[in-house]
């Protein structure tokens, strides 16, 4: 671009960063409104937390690769603060602090935008969305039934097909690791290896820190345990872990969980993993990410954490919650071919015949807009026929052409443009007609 013979940078957005154009952004709010819906639906709240927060709040039991991962910088005040990766830690500390004294159980809704510096590719950007539900207070296995109850009927209003959900349960692992005495420091990077899939690198973690060689075996044939039947796949595994006092009891809790899922009438295809962990550190439990065939990366994920509230200086307070990733449900539903009619109201063009008529033009778009009837006037100068044209390629329903003849008795010409109909119709009844 030039402009009085200086040349004008082109300005493109920053990597990972996008725009998004009308009819993205209606998808977007599409799937922000099924959110919020489930959200009422479930009874929970909305709440509304910064972008930017200390980065030691979000760095906390973040997992080492998300802190490298964060847009973290110094502010005017010399603080280190961070853009939010993640929602949990800012509900976690709204929970220690101004809602500690709210009665329990808390269900706290939260969407809107995070930041992490990822390498873009497909389905991975560097700002992205997400809904987010979290459940305060409870340590019940109905609990966390609830969390994947209300994930399974957000994929399922939005139309998914085929999907099912990667299961797991962390209490299994560290169960084992914690009677090995390995270091929670060192669990951790243990966990972020299986997070990766990366068995072997992560057996030799284990190694590393000086396991039983029968520890070393269980968790070898553990890697392995995964299946779509429940029940065979627990059995085999609390046989495995039979003298881990700790991983037992994570096995039986992730049994009643499920348990209550099925007899509660929910069915969803579901594939045990007991080598499955998530990158954050914070997850003490049930763990889980739904997916569709033609993706394989997460639609969400979400799982217990019993511990965070309590680290951010709250009472000891169970909690489990879910991320619905809005970006990638979004994706999955295009590589499905799902596109939901979403629901248009009335569009109105009002066209004035001549440049005398652009004032009662702009007062009858104030009238419809009262009666809650979305109204633009033209404004182009356009001949009617080109004005006609235009308001059709943007969707318009009705156009409203406003002549000095009908004018004078008060009256305009209405054009419904889905059935190329006109007619002329009183003023007074304008509203009424279009509706």
């Amino acid at each position: 671009m030039i402009m009085q013979g200086i040349e004008m940078p082109r300005f493109r957005t920053v990597r990972g960063m996008r725009d998004f154009l009308p009819k993205h952004a209606g998808m977007m709010r599409y799937v922000e409104g099924l959110s919020r819906e489930l959200a009422g639906l479930y009874g929970y709240e909305e709440v509304i937390t910064p972008i930017v927060e200390s980065y030691k709040l979000l760095a906390a039991k973040s997992g080492e690769e998300i802190k490298q991962r964060m847009y973290a910088f110094e502010d005017l005040g010399g603080r280190k603060v961070a853009l939010r990766p993640e929602f949990t830690a800012s509900i976690a500390r709204l929970v220690a602090g101004k809602m500690r004294n709210e009665p329990k159980p808390l269900r706290l809704f939260c969407l809107g935008r995070l930041y992490r510096y990822d390498e873009p590719q497909y389905g991975r950007f560097r700002e992205f969305w997400q809904a987010n539900y979290e459940l305060i207070g409870s340590d019940k296995p109905e609990a966390d039934a609830e969390i994947l109850t209300l994930t399974n009927n957000l994929v399922e209003r939005l139309g998914l097909r085929n999907y099912h959900f990667r299961i797991g349960h962390v209490g299994i692992l560290r169960g084992i690791l914690s009677q090995e005495n390995v270091a929670e420091e060192s669990q951790n990077r243990i966990m972020q290896l299986l997070d990766k899939k990366q068995w072997d690198a992560a057996l030799i973690a284990a190694k590393d820190c000086n396991v039983s060689e029968r520890c070393i075996g269980i968790l070898k044939r553990l890697f392995k345990a995964k299946g779509k039947e429940p029940s065979r796949v627990l059995k085999r595994v609390k046989e495995e872990v039979r003298e881990y006092r700790s991983a037992v009891a994570a096995v039986e809790n992730l049994w009643d969980i499920l348990g209550l899922v099925r007899d509660g009438g929910v069915k969803f295809e579901m594939v045990i993993e007991a080598g499955f962990a998530r990158g954050l550190e914070y997850y003490t439990g049930l763990v889980f990410e739904p997916y569709v065939p033609e993706l394989d990366i997460a639609l969400g994920g979400g799982g217990r954490y019993d511990r965070l509230i309590e680290l951010f200086g709250g009472e000891p307070t169970a909690a489990v919650g879910v991320a619905q990733g809005i970006d990638r449900l979004i994706l999955a539903m295009k590589k499905q071919g799902i596109s939901p009619r979403i629901m248009e109201g009335k569009r109105v063009v009002i066209i004035p015949i001549s440049d005398e008529l652009k004032a009662k033009a702009i007062e009858l778009s104030s009238m419809l807009r009262e009666a809650k009837i979305p109204a633009e006037v033209e404004v182009m100068g356009r001949s009617v026929s080109r004005a006609l044209e235009d308001a059709d390629r943007k969707g318009a329903t009705h156009t409203v052409l406003v002549g000095p003849e009908e004018l004078r008795e008060d009256k305009v010409v209405l054009r419904d443009m889905k059935k190329r109909e006109q007619r002329v119709v009183e003023i007074k009844n304008l509203c009424e007609e279009i509706e």
